[in-house]
């Protein structure tokens, strides 16, 4: 292993612990289409999600094999036909879409049990349980077209699943399911991942798909509420491609109670890592709320806090504070936290009898500088100070000055600082003061 490698590894290793610690006893719900299979892909596939059941992730699979009843059925020069992205399945069909998920699920099966041969991996194979979990109903008639064959969920028996992955397997689910009257029917994958995920309670589900994630013209989006989803579902551009098709079914799977959804690209290799163990992740990530949030803090944020201002006090641009005081003063600072990472941090220290504010202790990780995450932090204690009645936030600061001008603050003498203050000022800092009515 070369120097460059080892630099980099130990702080992606340390970024990555706290999602290794997150997952472990979770349930992911992976969903893929047969394209996968039919590209070669799952071998690659398959090492990622040894590597994550290693973990203690338990997981189920659900895959597709719409290319492989095409072929099928193009063989045999049959009609191809679809409404609303949905195979119109007859008698015929269905035979081919038998035969081709029989076979793709037992090619699958067989590609989980290799062992990972040469690799750290090796000899930790992994048992795949498939059975009768889905039930379903037709489909019935869309649009004046009688669908036939093809149906939709009615019921996963999430308590079948349960036993099978409290036993260390991992399910694989194909789509087809089954009325309780004995008869077949073929389901669209992402039908059968988002049922499975809100009867299982899982805590992701994971489609792969063809592009990147969900694109808002040039803008790939790493992260969308379910209602910012919905409002691009129903804009005037229509999303589509696989986006157009797994977004709807992400949104139904958050609102049924899936904590997140994760679209992502099956051409990257180790997608799935790099979307589940890095923080901005590779794909687009739909939740019920959004990721982002300002608050106060708690004693429980110092630790996150440290981490955030170590670096700044390092280089001078912060006046370092004991970790005893920044306890005993956390109530006066607010935080923005990102998905569970203190990503910026502000404190407010009022003078109440001068009716002014001192802004302190700013800082932003530098992934979120660029994003307006310091303006946000601002906007926060700019309320608290309003609501604390004071007229006026003052600041001082060595390095910044520049950025607080163009948020609205106007550099003053050291005199104009409030007399409790101003006895503290450091002279051999030579700080800047600026000051921002409010």
């Amino acid at each position: 292993m070369d120097a460059r490698t080892l630099e980099h590894f130990v702080p992606w290793f340390r970024a990555a612990a706290p999602y290794i610690h997150a997952f472990r006893g979770k349930t992911f719900v992976v969903a893929f289409g047969g394209e996968v299979v039919a590209d070669g892909k799952f071998v690659g596939l398959t090492h990622d999600l040894n590597l994550l059941a290693a973990l203690g992730v338990r997981l189920v699979l659900v895959h597709g094999a719409r290319p492989q009843i095409e072929a099928r059925l193009k063989a045999r020069k049959a009609d191809i036909r679809y409404v609303h992205d949905m195979r119109v399945t007859d008698e015929a069909a269905l035979v081919d879409a038998k035969e081709a998920s029989g076979r793709l699920r037992t090619e699958i099966e067989a590609l989980l049990s290799v062992g990972l041969p040469n690799t750290p991996m090796a000899n930790a194979t992994i048992r795949v349980a498939s059975g009768n979990f889905v039930v379903a109903r037709p489909v019935g008639v869309v649009e004046g077209i009688d669908m036939q064959f093809t149906g939709e969920v009615r019921k996963i028996h999430a308590d079948a699943i349960f036993r099978c992955i409290e036993d260390g397997d991992l399910v694989l689910l194909s789509p087809l399911g089954f009325s309780p009257t004995g008869e077949i029917f073929n389901l669209t994958l992402e039908d059968v991942a988002a049922s499975a995920a809100i009867a299982l309670k899982a805590d992701k589900l994971l489609f792969l798909m063809d592009e990147p994630g969900v694109a808002t013209g040039r803008e790939m989006r790493h992260e969308l509420t379910v209602s910012e989803a919905e409002q691009l579902m129903g804009g005037k551009r229509a999303i589509k491609g696989d986006s157009g098709i797994y977004l709807p079914f992400a949104t139904r799977a958050v609102r049924g109670g899936v904590k997140r959804v994760h679209l992502v690209s099956r051409h990257v290799d180790g997608a799935l890592l790099l979307e589940l163990f890095t923080h901005t992740g590779v794909g687009t990530m739909v939740t019920q709320d959004p990721l982002e949030q300002v608050r106060q803090a708690t004693v429980d944020d110092v630790a996150g806090i440290v981490k955030l201002i170590e670096p700044l006090e390092a280089d001078g641009t912060l006046v370092k504070r004991s970790r005893e005081l920044l306890e005993i003063e956390i109530d006066r600072f607010t935080v923005l936290q990102h998905d569970d990472l203190i990503v910026g941090c502000a404190a407010l220290y009022p003078f109440a009898s001068e009716k002014a504010g001192e802004l302190a202790c700013v800082a932003v990780h530098p992934d979120y500088r660029n994003g307006g995450a310091g303006e946000r932090l601002i906007q926060a204690v700019e309320m608290a100070a309003r609501k604390a009645k004071l007229g006026r936030l003052f600041v001082l600061t060595t390095r910044t000055a520049h950025w607080f001008v163009e948020q609205g603050f106007t550099e003053v003498p050291v005199a104009e600082l409030p007399a409790a203050r101003r006895e503290f000022y450091n002279f051999q800092r030579r700080s800047k003061v600026l000051v921002k009515p409010l």
